[in-house]
């Protein structure tokens, strides 16, 4: 099950990838859409870089180790993948929006796409981790509040620039629990207890 999620999220990320790569194709390039075109490219690279880097494989490992595989597997492969999905999808429809119209004050549909997309996957994303490693990653949570932030003035940024905050704001989550992660034990057991002390 583990492996077919996989997989179906790859083809989700690359069908965004070429519908966005088609869109830009037929326009005319500008300084605009170009700058454009990289910030969608780069937010489907966090994405997958947020889903696989020690997220995809470890979950799979860890579920078929736990003493309920199968209530879990449900859990994490089924039902908290589709906001996964959700998020690359609604993440695309935004990438073309903005290819379109990167100029002027970002709309409210512009605005629920560039937002909501991430959101989606962050949501989906922290919530299958939690599954597998007991505990809420701090930088899903940070970047989940920074999108939150960005929602109540992002009606007066134009949509360019609304893309290449949104696209920030993943690659930050990336980088950054890629290197709590890679610190060792003793980072990971930090954020968790961090985790905890939010809860409480």
């Amino acid at each position: 099950m583990a492996e077919r999620c996989a997989g179906f999220i790859i083809i989700a990320l690359g069908e965004s990838i070429v519908v966005t790569g088609a869109t830009f194709a037929d326009l005319t390039w500008t300084t605009e859409n170009v700058i454009a075109f990289v910030s969608a490219l780069l937010g489907s690279i966090a994405m997958w870089w947020i889903y696989f880097h020690k997220g995809a494989e470890a979950g799979s490992e860890q579920i078929s180790k736990s003493s309920e595989p199968g209530r879990l597997a449900r859990l994490a492969y089924t039902y908290l993948h589709m906001p996964i999905v959700a998020g690359i999808i609604v993440s695309a429809v935004a990438d073309e929006l903005v290819l379109v119209h990167p100029g002027g004050h970002s709309d409210y549909k512009t605005v629920l796409s560039a937002i909501g997309g991430p959101l989606l996957f962050l949501f989906g994303t922290i919530l299958f981790k939690h599954t597998f490693r007991g505990f809420l990653q701090l930088s899903h949570g940070a970047g989940i509040i920074a999108l939150g932030v960005l929602y109540w003035f992002a009606g007066e940024l134009s949509p360019l620039m609304l893309s290449c905050l949104t696209t920030a704001i993943m690659l930050i989550v990336a980088a950054w629990e890629s290197i709590s992660l890679s610190s060792g034990p003793g980072e990971s057991q930090s954020e968790a207890a961090q985790s905890d002390a939010t809860s409480a």
